[in-house]
């Protein structure tokens, strides 16, 4: 992947994409190839076709999805698996026919197994039972990684697929409707902290444990793999180490400076009982994760107070 190759990164504006693309930009790659939804409806196959076959991307980082946590999840599960499984195949397609060098695929850490032994390595793909409460979105996230291998094995197509951890950082989705639970929790702790509330209601236990990866950090990772790895395997990238529901809300209160108490509504589902990546693979190859938890959630809070304006209302 040369500094002048043309790179295509799918889902520019969301939180991987953005961050895909900062880095690039930060090692002097000039000819990014950025379309919004608008322009190109990467559900759209005609769309798609036409994109490729004009642009010609040497490059391929396919970082677009429908995402979002378990309340969107549970709520539009066919929006999820169908969207989900349109983008992947006309995207990979498209790449194969429109002659791409290579592709990288970003899959999810929820394609394993609900109760797989943990840290959990690659190869407990497809050994158990999914999560339910986010299995429309693990299926399609799965048939992704199916295509990308089935693409190689039958065409030598150049793809591969990364899994990554629980994602954060700056551009991260802070709608309360459809956030996964770390940006959901900063605001819920700013906004009781401007509130002057006196405490913060939490789905779930506080107990399942999870893995947050600074998005920047993934970004890198995925240059690093697309420089470096080219298996048929998929792999993991992560930080190596979990911590509680718990424990990452009062890392957040501190950080937001929320003084209240946290109550934690049993009602609601918890998911996941623990979701740790077996990230030796990726370390052997020379790449490791570098931003500490607390540094990241500062950033990523500074991010919401800058970008956010009713939060400083």
């Amino acid at each position: 992947m040369r500094k002048e190759s043309r790179i295509f990164v799918a889902g520019h504006r969301g939180l991987a994409g953005s961050a895909i693309v900062r880095s690039l930009k930060r090692e002097g790659h000039s000819q990014l190839l950025l379309r919004t939804r608008a322009e190109v409806d990467l559900t759209d196959a005609k769309a798609v076709d036409r994109f490729f076959d004009q642009e010609r991307p040497e490059y391929v980082f396919l970082a677009a999805a429908r995402v979002g946590g378990i309340l969107a999840n549970s709520k539009f599960p066919a929006d999820f698996i169908r969207d989900n499984l349109a983008i992947e195949l006309n995207v990979i397609d498209a790449a194969h026919r429109f002659g791409a060098q290579k592709l990288l695929f970003l899959g999810s850490s929820c394609i394993y197994p609900k109760h797989a032994p943990q840290p959990i390595q690659e190869s407990s793909l497809l050994t158990g039972p999914l999560e339910p409460t986010n299995e429309w979105y693990a299926i399609a996230k799965i048939s992704g990684i199916k295509l990308v291998q089935a693409y190689r094995r039958q065409h030598q197509f150049r793809g591969i697929s990364l899994m990554p951890t629980n994602l954060y950082g700056p551009g991260d989705n802070f709608d309360l409707q459809t956030s996964h639970v770390l940006p959901a929790l900063i605001r819920k702790f700013h906004e009781a902290k401007m509130s002057a509330s006196s405490q913060v209601t939490i789905w779930g236990t506080g107990a399942p444990r999870r893995e947050f990866l600074h998005v920047d950090d993934l970004a890198e990772a995925s240059i690093h793999l697309m420089r470096n790895y080219d298996e048929d395997e998929i792999i993991n990238v992560g930080t190596g180490t979990d911590l509680t529901i718990a424990e990452l809300a009062a890392l957040i209160a501190g950080v937001v400076e929320y003084k209240g108490s946290l109550v934690f509504d049993a009602t609601k589902p918890d998911g996941t009982p623990r979701k740790l990546l077996d990230v030796s693979r990726i370390n052997a190859s020379g790449w490791k994760a570098k931003i500490e938890l607390r540094d990241g959630l500062r950033q990523t809070y500074d991010w919401y107070l800058a970008h956010t304006p009713a939060a400083v209302a």
